[in-house]
């Protein structure tokens, strides 16, 4: 800091030809064009009334006497304006700054840094003050300025009152490169930066979806760094500029020139309510053009008069005048309020108003906090910036002339990401079209259902967009990849929802499990009713001929076989996967162990009318009945075994059907080896019985037992024969089926072909149940 003003002092004596020795001497000409009050604590003001300063004598050989300013600025007179209003305004308050009056001291800068900083070290060290030593620490005669209007100004003025601990706050500079706290931590400002305009600017591209969009910015460092920001703020996001181009300040007159039309223009702050672009012959081209313009305000009592300079139906950067003023005045407000030995300074000191140092102003104006007589919620962040707050801008056309329309504003507090109240229906696009929103994307937005996949070689706007895969789905709009279903369930044919995956088994509801069911269960009703028959007619000869114990034992496990399809129908559960098999092998085997019987005894029967052959002895009752144990004994010991070691156990099978899984339910055989052993057992009866069946194909015809067993076991044998390649090539539950299918085809042949004639004897043709008859050859 010493440094600093050493050089500069060192400068300044060089310039104006003072002495080295003695004390060092800052030797400024008084301000010109100034407006001063007095006041307890008088406020510095900086505004560029006229926009040409006097051109400089170069010579160095005299001084230049009344040089002033050209080209007056109507607008900057207007800030001016408010300044003064706000102070007074403060002033005529009695809840804001009782008991103390407030001044000022405002400056023309005639829009040049050189002239700016001459005015701003004037007003803080006022006319020949010292600057050695004890005077240097003196109270300087403006503790705080409000300015500078442009960024390049306030740069120039912060940089070189950081010297003298000067806090400034400006109401239109908006240099992001200003929001740096470690170079510029005295300054303030109620001008958001152009950073925060950016990141809005961003926010709303995003908010209407516009993801492709043409960058174009002025030829100067403004446009330069406005388009810059505004790419940093796009980073990221799904936003791509298309093309960005840096364009002459001709730019609207060649729009025009070339008739663009039907084209949405987002405008910065820089010329959305810029008279001189919003002409008659930009109409057609920038008609609807939406932007963000500095926060409006109607500040009550000002402007009243008939004066020239009145104007305010633009109080934009007036309003932050306005605010700036405030702020200053709340911080003072708050040293009023500080109690001695609870102060912010060293041993709790509060400080001297009347005596103010820049730095208590400064530590007080970083702690402000309040709400304008307007409304607004105003407060500094750790950089000096204020909330983000703008005006959304639409421009109507009417009668031929351009209106800037208020229709929605945008606001940022600290620790928020901003938001946008927009009134849709007062927004008019570009082209003139109203209640529509204009599309700008390279690629539409991909349907649910579907992935974005980012064409090679092109922004990441540019897409296409591709079906998600079998068992994935996407349920949003835009989906960056699609979300594998989870276990069991699958993707709908539009690939947007999961689904339970379709649990497929033989169920009763299904029409074939009715069907069959309903087979099955006429197979055991007609059996019963067999069974009912032969019982009432048990004592006639026919009846008792046909060995009427065998033949009851016979259609008991027929009818147990009808039955035992019944246990392959409906979901698989451990009791019904261990009782299909073994209830289904071991009432077959009991069958054909009964035919087999039968067979051996009709066969024995007649060859034991042979001369000397007396075999009847070996297959009497009691022979059968240990015959059909034993058979049956055997399939019994296997199907144990198969329990015991390898059970049948209910399982999942998952198979592709049109392209979509399907899990099966069924039982698995735990063991294949039992499986077959259990097959091939009841084969080899059958086989057995047929052959033997065969070998009494010429008995008499009145007991044509044999014939009926013969064709009986053909049908099984080739049931059960065409039954293994239909099986293993059936899919899911159809296998199943299958297997019912030839459980129920063989018992109906075997109750048809051995029982149907003989009901139909002694049901419709009594006349031949007789022993005269049985006996007749």
């Amino acid at each position: 800091m010493y440094a600093c003003t050493l050089l500069l002092c060192y400068l300044t004596g060089q310039l104006l030809g003072v002495d080295g020795g003695g004390d060092c001497q800052l030797m400024v000409k008084s301000i010109s064009g100034n407006v001063y009050q007095a006041g307890d604590v008088v406020i510095g003001g900086l505004f560029p009334v006229h926009m040409e300063a006097p051109h400089p004598e170069m010579e160095f050989k005299r001084k230049k006497v009344n040089d002033s300013c050209k080209i007056f600025n109507q607008r900057a007179y207007r800030w001016l304006q408010t300044m003064i209003f706000a102070v007074q305004e403060i002033n005529s308050n009695p809840g804001l700054l009782p008991n103390l009056s407030l001044g000022y001291l405002a400056a023309d800068t005639c829009l040049e840094e050189s002239t700016t900083l001459v005015a701003a070290m004037t007003m803080v060290t006022g006319q020949d003050v010292s600057l050695a030593d004890t005077d240097c620490g003196s109270a300087p005669t403006v503790p705080v300025i409000i300015g500078d209007a442009r960024s390049s100004g306030s740069i120039v003025v912060a940089d070189t009152l950081g010297v003298f601990d000067i806090p400034m706050v400006s109401y239109f500079a908006s240099c992001v490169c200003l929001s740096d706290s470690w170079k510029y931590p005295l300054f303030f400002r109620t001008m958001p930066s152009d950073a925060e305009e950016a990141q809005a600017m961003a926010k709303l591209l995003r908010l209407l979806g516009w993801t492709w969009v043409g960058l174009v910015s002025a030829d100067d460092d403004f446009g330069r760094f406005g388009s810059q920001m505004l790419m940093e703020a796009l980073r990221g996001t799904e936003v791509c500029v298309a093309y960005h181009e840096v364009i002459p300040k001709a730019l609207f007159q060649e729009v025009a020139h070339q008739n663009i039309t039907d084209k949405q223009w987002i405008a910065n702050d820089a010329w959305v309510t810029l008279g001189t672009i919003a002409v008659p012959r930009n109409i057609p081209s920038l008609a609807g053009t939406i932007g963000f313009a500095v926060r409006k305000a109607d500040i009550h009592g000002l402007g009243i008069g008939k004066s020239l300079y009145a104007d305010v139906s633009q109080l934009r950067i007036t309003y932050n005048v306005y605010k700036a003023v405030y702020a200053i005045a709340h911080a003072l407000h708050d040293m009023l309020a500080c109690q001695p030995g609870k102060g912010p300074f060293l041993n709790g000191q509060c400080p001297d108003v009347r005596r103010l140092q820049p730095a208590q102003i400064h530590h007080y104006l970083r702690r402000v906090n309040f709400t304008t007589p307007l409304g607004e919620r105003i407060y500094f962040d750790q950089n000096g910036d204020p909330p983000a707050s703008y005006d959304i801008i639409n421009w109507h056309v009417a009668e031929g002339t351009i209106q800037f329309v208020h229709v929605g504003h945008f606001v940022s507090y600290q620790g928020s990401s901003g938001q946008f109240h927009i009134d849709m229906d007062r927004v008019v696009w570009g082209g003139g079209h109203r209640h529509m929103v204009p599309v700008s994307v390279c690629s539409s937005p991909c349907p649910p259902g579907t992935r974005k996949a980012v064409q090679k070689g092109r922004p990441v706007c540019c897409f296409d967009c591709l079906p998600c895969a079998e068992g994935e789905v996407s349920n949003e709009i835009g989906s960056l990849e699609c979300v594998r279903c989870p276990e069991r369930f699958w993707s709908n044919s539009n690939h947007t929802v999961c689904v339970a995956q379709q649990v497929d088994f033989l169920s009763y509801n299904d029409s074939m499990g009715m069907i069959l069911s309903i087979i099955s269960v006429a197979g055991a009703t007609l059996t019963a009713a067999t069974s009912s028959t032969f019982l009432f007619y048990r004592h006639t000869p026919f009846v008792r001929a046909n060995n009427s114990e065998v033949s009851f034992m016979l259609l008991l496990s027929l009818k147990l076989c009808f039955l035992c399809a019944l246990a392959f129908i409906g979901q698989p559960a451990v009791l019904s996967c261990m009782l299909r098999h073994t209830l289904f092998g071991i009432s077959f085997v009991t069958c054909i162990s009964c035919l087999l019987s039968r067979t051996v005894v009709v066969l024995v029967a007649f060859r034991s009318t042979l001369p000397g052959k007396n075999l009847m002895r070996y297959v009497g009752p009691i022979q059968q009945r240990l015959g059909i144990c034993i058979c049956t004994l055997v399939q019994g010991l296997i199907c144990m075994l198969w329990l015991t070691l390898a059970p049948p156990q209910p399982a999942e099978r998952a198979i592709q059907e049109n392209q979509r899984p399907k899990i099966i339910l069924e039982c698995a055989m735990g063991s294949v080896v039992a499986f077959s052993l259990v097959l091939g057992y009841i084969g080899l009866l059958a086989c057995l019985c047929l052959l033997l069946a065969f070998l009494a194909r010429k008995l008499p015809d009145n007991f044509n037992e044999a014939k009926l067993i013969t064709f009986s076991m053909l049908i099984f044998c080739a049931v059960w024969v065409a039954f293994v390649p239909a099986y293993i090539s059936s899919p899911g539950k159809y296998s199943v089926a299958v297997e019912i299918f030839a459980i129920l085809a063989s018992s109906y042949g075997l109750l048809l072909c051995i029982f149907a004639p003989k009901c139909y004897i002694i049901l419709l043709r009594p006349e031949k149940n007789n022993k005269k008859h049985l006996m007749t050859r």
